[in-house]
């Protein structure tokens, strides 16, 4: 396993020496708290930092702008519970087996960093969405499955109330949960000088948006610059809107929380990290290994310890958080499975912008099954390897459908069929009746309803269409991913490159799609969500 930190390495026996000569400095220079804001389904592009005019951010943008605002981070996955879990692990969610999958069982053996940091001295918890979807023990006979959530202790009792005064949701797809005054409450267990963690894990941007709250928020189509997978039009625009009101939304808690952190004199030693678990739940986004789907934002921030002002293009990945985090809390990760990433700390320490670790040349990512979407609800293989330009994907079951199937079976039947591309005689789309891994949306409704016009169906291909088993692209030209470069001679040492890069990973972090003994292990596991059936495809009869 990789070395993730120099650290780590040193001996038991000059273990407590190394303890004993910094108990000193402990005392005069507290642990950084950690700070975690993570959204739930928003692209990388999708902040005002970044020069998106639809969407005010200046939370994010405080953080960037006092900190070191990172062009190339990719999540651990394009969906929210394998992203989350490499998150907290520092593994790769193929190294993670059921606890790498989504709405599977997290076992007790994938101790996240939260119960170190916790052991370590850290007050601890986390508000709104944790480490999920996750099936959490529920009972003693759920012995092998952790009782917590991955995220730590939950702070979820302050919400607000529908029809109160003091609600000020501004959509009502918005949760209920007050997450500023639920952070209030988790921060009055503190004791005086005890170090915190907090994961203010927001439910939003994830989908269902209520329609056309854009309007009522005083935004406006004109300001859209509409995704380049997305045909432009302003039913798309509106769906846009609604979606970067619901982001805005996951901002102004975050600026509650950092002003409440400034009032009581810790914003300057905080460690603030601002990330998205995946992309927008768009189609060719969510649940892609696309561009759109795994780039997502990321901005960190200690005034104490951090230069500030500065833009970093070095691919980063979520499994290098883990490793980041214990270095700069001091904390070591015994107890933990070996951890697979490597820590930034040099890069955030380094005062320098542009590419600072020349090492750190790719980053990877990974899906396996999303919703249930497919006959005998299996899943869609991805593995992706990114670079600064580029970005290299391997399908490793070209057969099967990326967005799911185009046809379902009725619920309370065996073997009747609903209509082909869900689209009832009326012509109306039922999202739930074709392309499930892909969120229910006015967008998606159009996009598939318009399948057959000429305009639309390269959109629609884009995203459901079978693809082959290698894709190329250069992102930085060809951010819709658009224009697969795979196979074409003026990029053949680019893809040999990556290509080979990819599988050593995938090799040396014992991904079982390549090492075996198994390389359907991801098959069996269960899922604890609702199943929809799927007639048999013709490549499994």
């Amino acid at each position: 396993m990789k070395t993730t930190a120099t650290f780590w390495a040193i001996p038991l026996a000059g273990g407590l020496l190394f303890s004993n000569c910094h108990s000193e400095a402990k005392k005069k220079a507290p642990r950084p708290n950690i700070l975690i804001a993570i959204s739930d389904d928003q692209s990388f592009a999708h902040t005002s930092f970044a020069g998106c005019k639809f969407v005010n951010t200046p939370a994010f943008d405080r953080v960037a702008k006092n900190g070191v605002y990172f062009t190339s981070c990719y999540a651990g996955s394009p969906g929210s519970a394998p992203s989350r879990g490499s998150l907290v692990t520092g593994r790769y969610h193929w190294q993670n087996e059921q606890s790498g999958q989504h709405a599977s069982s997290w076992m007790k053996k994938y101790v996240p960093f939260v119960d170190l940091l916790r052991a370590n001295g850290y007050l601890t918890g986390f508000t709104g969405k944790g480490a999920d979807p996750f099936q959490y023990a529920r009972n003693e006979s759920d012995s092998l499955w952790r009782v917590e959530n991955a995220a730590g202790e939950t702070y979820n009792s302050v919400t607000y109330k529908k029809g109160d005064p003091s609600d000020e949701r501004t959509a009502s797809g918005i949760s209920p949960i007050n997450y500023f005054a639920n952070f209030r409450s988790y921060m009055k267990n503190r004791k005086p000088g005890q170090p915190f963690y907090f994961w203010y894990g927001g439910h939003e941007p994830h989908r269902g948006y209520e329609k056309d709250s854009w309007v009522r928020n005083g935004k406006k189509l004109e300001d859209v610059v509409v995704p380049p997978f997305l045909p432009d039009n302003d039913l798309i625009r509106g769906d846009v809107l609604d979606y970067a009101v619901e982001i805005e939304w996951f901002n102004l808690h975050l600026t509650r929380i950092l002003n409440y952190l400034d009032s009581i004199g810790e914003l300057d030693n905080t460690i603030v990290i601002v990330t998205g678990d995946n992309g927008m739940s768009f189609p060719s986004s969510k649940a892609n290994c696309f561009e759109y789907g795994a780039h997502v934002p990321l901005a960190i921030s200690y005034p104490k310890g951090f230069p500030a002002g500065r833009s970093v293009d070095d691919p980063v990945s979520f499994v290098d958080f883990a490793p980041t985090i214990l270095e700069m809390t001091g904390t070591s990760p015994e107890g933990m499975l070996p951890i697979f990433g490597k820590s930034i700390t040099n890069i955030l320490k380094s005062g320098k912008s542009g590419i600072v670790d020349e090492t750190k040349k790719y980053v990877f990512a990974g899906r396996e099954r999303h919703s249930s979407s497919r006959w005998n609800n299996l899943g869609y293989p991805q593995r992706a390897i990114r670079s600064q330009e580029y970005l290299f994907i391997w399908n490793a079951k070209p057969e099967r459908w990326p967005a799911g199937a185009p046809q379902s079976i009725k619920n309370g039947t065996t073997n009747e069929l609903n209509p082909m591309y869900g689209i009832d005689k009326n012509g109306v789309f039922h999202s739930d009746w074709a392309y499930t891994d892909i969120d229910g949306s006015p967008s998606k409704s159009f996009i598939v309803e318009n399948h057959d016009n000429e305009k639309i169906k390269p959109f629609f291909d884009l995203a459901t269409a079978k693809r082959p088993e290698f894709e190329l692209y250069k992102v930085t030209d060809d951010p819709g991913c658009w224009h697969n470069l795979s196979g074409l001679p003026a990029y053949s040492d680019i893809e040999k490159e990556m290509k080979t890069a990819l599988f050593e990973e995938l090799k040396l972090s014992g991904d079982p799609r390549v090492v075996g003994p198994d390389k359907d292990i991801f098959e069996t596991y269960i899922r604890y969500s609702p199943i929809r059936e799927f007639p048999k495809p013709d490549w499994a009869k």
